[in-house]
């Protein structure tokens, strides 16, 4: 037979033995518990009521007689109990039910109080006729209403179901064996299944109480003679039998425990099976507390005679026939593991905090401390077995720094192993176990390590510092396939690079990748892909930053689409070292796309390659943020000029074709990336003038320069360089007033001339002819200005003075001749006005000057010589109708004169854009614009 191990796993409470309050004066025929609370019922038919420490609250008398049966129900604070009352005829039975409401007292007296009594039954009626009671239950089914079994000595169950207290209840009877007592019933309730087992002496019976009529079940052959009857927690029924103790369930018998001895007790307490056994041998009664899970006595402990057993206040509380009482309470889970430790019972432990439920930290502590005391014995294997099950709640670190020291790298290995299965592995654990396959060269377990993992993305380990080690180590292979997998692209790459130097299979990768994905890896690695793979890296950035069709596929304009593509201007750094690759990649890239967004930021990067002497890599178009650059007036000359070599600074030569050819592209690119219908070009023009400058390109910076009418600094660069032929015709092209030029460059060019202190007779002739052709300045400031240069003699400007003098005495004799005009003009209106002022006029006309009839009286005369009838005339009798509208068009005329005198911006206009500004301010004045005469006083009405 199984040997239990026996252990005080429980105490005695409220100092041991204690014993029913004196206040309880008969004798205790039955008990039970609940709500805090241990009700007694005795023979007097007195029932009392327990308070915790088994102190005396209150007692009532429920029946007159005895009290055979009570249950203290747990939804609601009432007390079902059968006794025997005061019979009061032949037929009926004295045994009667009733329903207490223990919260609702009722006075009697002055000294004491009972409950309410909410329902009184005769539990025998003529249909149920009186036997002897055996066994009594109540289930709450739904409160108020109560299933309540009543066992007999004849083998029936009497069952009463209903509202008590409104007596609405049904009785209703099940026969369970004939002439057996009914010695233990149990109800079941799983769900909507409402079962009652029955147990005699001679068999087990299950009745399925849902069917109507019930459904009656044999499940075994054999009972119980006493009264060893208990349902586990589980809803198994427990059967005590002098051989073993036997679980049924609803189909029939489960296991047994073999314990020898009378079963008189049984109970359940907290997954504990209660039992007192009455021991033959020395006729003793043992109470046992069995751990049925983990096969050990719990607690041990010879007793007097049992009478009853209840569970309350979580203690197990022992009613004996002297009315003693033992109190025993289970022990906490620290003590009771400090017990084991002591002995070294630490399988017990694990079993023990694991059967009750403990948490899992403190079953971590159990294994550890197992763990420990294994190792402190070098047995390795098995510690660690006992480590690997703490994983989670102990720290890794204490269990790795152990097997460090001990050198067992193997079990080392297996904890690493279940720290990353369970997803616990830190990044320093991921180094630790790819360190120790690689010290055991162990690949076939760094295969399974790093590729037995099922699903993408799904890893145990970090992966960075799975890739970082397997570098290290020169696994090469595996830290690619752990990036790959885990879409480290970046790690990738940088393996096969800088690794492998596998550059083909890089870009090939690389192209397989979502362009956001290859956008982000071509910028981590693409100087290492330009060094080595120049042609196939810039096929790669085309594909990513070019339509490509994709925008007929995605059904997005152009604009659109071109607008959510990468802009070349983000790849500019990986060029660093080689501009000729940028210079071809900007190239293609603006032959194929000619909307880009970026396409001012590439035309000014393609400027400065063009541009550049030694192709240096642009540095200038990254630094021109927040800085004016704006050379608009006094722009030097450029330091060098390429005529057949360059020379830059006077210190390096350049030669060869390839200069001449990025120049002409420049060029080009400067014209037509400024199209004539924009406003403004295609690229910074700040930025442009700047890079001509420095590389002395002059073509671009004279280009530049005349389309933003900076005509000034055009010849600047001419006069710099002394060249007159240029200069002169440059005047010809941008001094034509007529197509828009500016007159003023002659100036400016003729006093380069008078300044220049060497002869330029011819130039400055080919100067005088434009200058007096255009009328450009007076022939006195033409003097003073050549006659700073000593090198130019009279003869230059004879003719040229001869001519103007000429033309001068011509224009002399014509104002002179205009003079005597007015004279006479003036002469003769100042005549007409004396003689209207001084001598009258007579009229003769005999015809209405309107409607050309015969003038009759009343007429109207009018000073003009015109006369009308005053019919004619209407309400307009004081102007002639005939004179009136040239009168009208000359005031209008002169109003819109004075109106534009205000206009200063119109006058100076008209001033500047006149070959003879003075000619305009004589204009405003002679029509009487510019100055009035008011009371004799002249006064300014413009300002001038």
């Amino acid at each position: 037979m199984y040997q239990w191990r026996k252990f005080d796993f429980f105490e005695e409470k409220y100092g041991g033995k204690s014993t029913i309050p004196e206040e309880v004066s008969g004798n205790i025929t039955y008990c039970s518990s609940g709500r805090g609370k241990v009700v007694i019922g005795c023979d007097d038919g007195a029932v009392s009521l327990l308070d915790r420490g088994l102190k005396f609250n209150f007692g009532f008398q429920a029946h007159s007689s005895s009290v055979l049966f009570l249950q203290q129900l747990k939804q609601r604070n009432f007390l079902v109990t059968v006794g025997e009352d005061e019979q009061v005829s032949a037929q009926q039975s004295a045994v009667c039910l009733k329903v207490f409401d223990l919260d609702k007292m009722e006075p009697e007296g002055t000294s004491s109080t009972s409950p309410d009594c909410i329902g009184i039954l005769r539990v025998f009626t003529s249909q149920f006729p009186e036997a002897k009671i055996t066994s009594f239950l109540v289930l709450e089914e739904a409160p108020p209403i109560l299933l309540i079994a009543i066992g007999l000595d004849n083998g029936c169950i009497y069952c009463i179901k209903g509202d008590i207290a409104r007596e609405r209840i049904t009785r209703f009877k099940l026969q369970v064996d004939n002439q057996c007592s009914v010695m233990g019933l149990g109800f079941r309730v799983d769900g909507q299944a409402l079962q009652l087992f029955a147990v005699t002496p001679n068999s087990v019976i299950l009745f399925s109480l849902q069917n109507q009529p019930p459904k009656r079940q044999f499940l075994d052959n054999i009972g119980c003679s006493t009264n060893s009857v208990a349902m586990s927690d589980r809803l198994e029924l427990i059967i005590g039998r002098p051989e073993a103790v036997y679980f049924y369930e609803v189909d029939g018998r489960g296991p047994c425990w073999a314990f020898e001895g009378e079963k008189k007790l049984l109970g359940w307490f907290r997954g504990y099976l209660l039992c007192v056994i009455a021991d033959q041998r020395n006729s003793k009664n043992i109470f046992n507390v069995y751990d049925l899970k983990n096969r050990l006595i719990a607690h041990s402990l010879v007793v007097k005679e049992v009478s009853h057993m209840l569970c309350e206040w979580g203690n197990i509380i022992l009613v004996m026939t002297d009315k003693s009482v033992l109190c025993i309470g289970e022990k906490d889970m620290e003590s009771k593991l400090d017990m084991l430790f002591k002995k070294n019972l630490y399988t017990v432990a694990i079993n023990l905090v694991q059967s009750q439920q403990a948490d899992a930290a403190a079953t971590a502590e159990v294994l550890r401390k197992y763990g420990d005391h294994l190792y402190s014995k070098q047995d390795y294997d098995e510690a660690m077995s006992q480590y690997i099950l703490t994983i989670g709640h102990l720290e890794p670190s204490y269990v790795i720094q152990k097997f460090l020291d001990a050198q067992r790298i193997y079990n080392l290995t297996n904890y690493l192993e279940k720290l990353h299965e369970k997803g616990f592995a830190s990044k320093d654990h991921t180094t630790l176990l790819l360190n120790c396959y690689t010290k055991l060269k162990d690949v076939e377990k760094l295969n399974m390590f790093i590729k037995g993992e099922d699903g993408v993305g799904e890893h145990k380990f970090d992966v960075e510092t799975a890739i970082r080690v397997c570098r290290a180590a020169n696994y090469h292979e595996h830290a690619m396939y752990v990036a790959k997998k885990a879409g480290k692209h970046e790690l990738y790459l940088k393996i096969l690079l800088e690794d492998l130097g596998r550059y083909d299979e890089a870009l090939q990768y690389i192209s397989s990748l979502d362009p956001s994905q290859a956008g982000v890896t071509v910028k981590e690695y693409g100087k290492i892909l330009i060094e080595h793979k120049p042609m196939e890296t810039i096929d790669i950035l085309l594909r990513l930053c070019t339509e490509d069709g994709e925008s007929t596929k995605r059904g997005a304009s152009s604009s659109t689409y071109m607008s959510m593509l990468p802009s070349p201007v983000d790849f500019l750094n990986i060029f660093v070292h080689h501009p000729e690759s940028l210079m071809d990649f900007l190239e293609k890239y603006t032959n194929k796309v000619k909307d880009s967004p970026a396409q001012v930021e590439i035309h000014n990067t393609l400027l400065e390659l063009y541009l550049s002497y030694d192709l240096n890599f642009p540095s200038i178009s990254q630094l021109n943020d927040g800085v004016d650059l704006r050379l608009r007036s006094g722009s030097g000359l450029p330091k060098a000029e390429y005529n057949g070599e360059v020379t830059a600074d006077g210190k390096d030569t350049y030669k060869g074709k390839d200069v001449l050819e990025r120049r002409e592209k420049g060029l080009r690119l400067l014209k037509t990336a400024w199209p004539s219908e924009l406003e403004h070009p295609l690229y910074d023009v700040d930025l442009a003038i700047i890079l001509c400058e420095m590389n002395a390109f002059k073509e671009g910076l004279l280009y530049l320069y005349e389309k933003l009418k900076l005509y000034k600094e055009v010849i600047a660069c001419y006069t710099q360089a002394h060249d007159h032929e240029g200069l002169i015709a440059c005047c010809k092209r941008l001094g034509d007033s007529g197509k828009g030029g500016d007159p003023s460059l002659w100036v400016d060019l003729l006093k380069y001339f008078g300044e220049l202190g060497e002869d330029c007779s011819k130039e400055v002739k080919e100067v005088l002819t434009y200058i007096e052709r255009d009328d450009i300045l007076p022939p006195i400031v033409v003097l003073q200005t050549l006659s700073r240069n000593p090198c130019l003699t009279l003869s230059v400007i004879k003719d040229y003075i001869a001519r103007k003098l000429e033309q001068e005495s011509k224009l002399i004799e014509g104002d002179r001749r205009a003079i005597e005009n007015y004279q006479e003009d003036t002469l003769a209106m100042r005549k007409e006005i004396h003689d209207l002022r001084t001598n009258a006029r007579i009229f003769q006309l005999s015809k209405c000057t309107a409607c050309t009839f015969t003038l009759d009286l009343p007429a109207v005369h009018f000073m003009c010589m015109h006369s009308f009838h005053q019919r004619c005339l209407g309400d307009n009798e004081k102007e002639c109708p005939e004179c009136t509208p040239d009168y009208r068009a000359v005031m209008e005329m002169k109003r819109g004169l004075e109106q534009n005198s205000k206009d200063q911006d119109r006058f100076f206009q008209q001033v500047k854009s006149s070959k003879d500004g003075f000619s305009v301010i004589a204009e405003y004045f002679g029509k009487g614009v510019i100055s009035k005469t008011i009371n004799g006083t002249a006064s300014s009405s413009s300002g001038f």
